[in-house]
């Protein structure tokens, strides 16, 4: 008898697939994103992030990242180069997902601080105009609608949609972007 209970629980594991808890909290994970910043030169307008985050209840997660973006500026066939730094850190919320956290739609709110540099710190032109915007230090908010879905156990495919409102630039003060990007959870 016992052979047979035994013949029918190997069955019954091997037919049933095991799948691991995610979003466990208190789990971090190192996430890497990339994107455009705007849609008429994808390839000069980027942005590099890269992130940390701690898992909380409910699938919502603490998330801290470093930012680099680049872009250009267009002034008489010149392309003046825009870069800026910024850290943040904020909250992400679960909005909608599958029981298992296979697919997950989180919304982010971020405080935002960082540097601006236009023209790498060069205020004079080739055709001798002078750049009066300087060089900032910026603060401000951020947003952040995510499309989430597990490639694995530990590894995540993002799809995002972002904007930032920023205050001390002499540039745009609403900036949106576009992206995808890794996160390892471990």
């Amino acid at each position: 008898m016992k052979k047979y209970i035994y013949a029918v629980i190997l069955v019954l594991t091997s037919i049933i697939m095991t799948n691991a808890q995610r979003m466990i909290p208190g789990q971090k994970g190192f996430e890497i994103n990339t994107g455009t910043l705007s849609g008429d030169s994808p390839w000069q307008n980027y942005y590099l992030n890269l992130g940390m985050t701690v898992n909380g209840k409910n699938g919502s997660y603490q998330l801290w990242a470093l930012e680099y973006s680049h872009q250009y500026s267009k002034y008489k066939g010149l392309h003046l180069p825009l870069e800026t730094y910024i850290a943040e850190g904020g909250y992400s919320f679960f909005l909608l997902g599958d029981a298992r956290r296979n697919i997950v739609l989180n919304a982010a709110l971020t405080g935002v601080l960082g540097y601006e540099s236009i023209n790498r710190g060069e205020d004079l032109l080739q055709d001798g105009a002078k750049i009066i915007s300087e060089d900032s230090l910026l603060y401000g908010a951020g947003g952040r609608l995510s499309f989430e879905t597990y490639l694995s156990d530990h590894l995540v495919l993002l799809l995002q949609g972002r904007i930032k409102v920023l205050f001390g630039t002499g540039l745009q003060q609403l900036r949106p972007s576009a992206g995808l990007g890794l996160r390892y959870n471990f």
